[in-house]
């Protein structure tokens, strides 16, 4: 009985403390805590529920980004009423970028409320991302479409969605330069070479050509990240025919 009594008291001040900072962060108290100690708990506890369900974050996180998208899409909608389809979705693109959900979720410091049996730095770089998107999640589960809208407004939009500025701001300099290239018929490609690394963790060299003509040359862990990086270098360099 002692023993059962330890148990107990031990998860309920577990879920007290959850409580306080989860409450602490939305700005009002959570109605169903247990719908955000899902949204925290990481793939690696191999936590499941009475029905063999998997207990983690993964399914708010997703949720989660679908009412992000649809609050922002709403306010771009009504904020810019002769923008089309297009501009639309870029800027939308980039409010929800990764790197800017990153930036809040760490703001907020989820991942200190995140259950896990990994160790940090093995979590990946964007969990704190992951995170803020499953917190939307449990918001919308928990207390509606109405209280996530104006959680996002008021963590997302009033700080940081400046309209001017985010329509010049590049998410992606390699989407941007080969849409220049198409729209001013030039031939272009990368060229890929794979590398020794340190610590057999490989390295990809790319150089980047525009008619033949090597643009730009860079080096990293991935294809990709050597791609966007090669592109950069591209768009500076050609940046007065932009």
């Amino acid at each position: 009985m002692g023993l059962l009594k330890n148990i107990f008291e031990s998860r309920s001040k577990k879920d007290g403390i959850l409580f306080e900072k989860v409450s602490q962060i939305l700005g009002f108290k959570p109605k169903n805590i247990a719908i955000y100690q899902k949204a925290f708990t990481h793939r690696s506890a191999q936590l499941k529920d009475q029905f063999g369900n998997d207990i983690n974050y993964e399914r708010l996180e997703f949720l989660g980004d679908s009412v992000l998208g649809a609050v922002i899409s709403c306010y771009l909608f009504d904020q810019v009423p002769n923008a089309d389809e297009g501009y639309l979705t870029k800027m939308r693109s980039k409010i929800v970028s990764r790197q800017n959900l990153n930036q809040l979720g760490k703001e907020l410091q989820l991942s200190s409320l995140l259950k896990s049996n990994n160790h940090s730095d093995s979590l990946g770089k964007n969990i704190d991302g992951n995170l803020f998107e499953s917190l939307i999640g449990a918001i919308y589960l928990d207390k509606g479409f109405k209280s996530c809208e104006n959680f996002i407004f008021n963590k997302v939009i009033e700080p940081y969605v400046d309209i001017k500025r985010l329509e010049g701001k590049v998410i992606s300099y390699k989407s941007l330069i080969i849409e220049w290239c198409q729209k001013n018929k030039h031939d272009f490609r990368y060229e890929i070479i794979e590398e020794d690394g340190v610590e057999n963790l490989p390295y990809f060299a790319v150089r980047f050509y525009i008619n033949n003509e090597v643009i730009a040359k860079a080096r990293e862990t991935s294809k990709k990240k050597a791609e966007e990086k090669a592109s950069r270098r591209a768009y500076y360099a050609l940046q007065n025919q932009f």
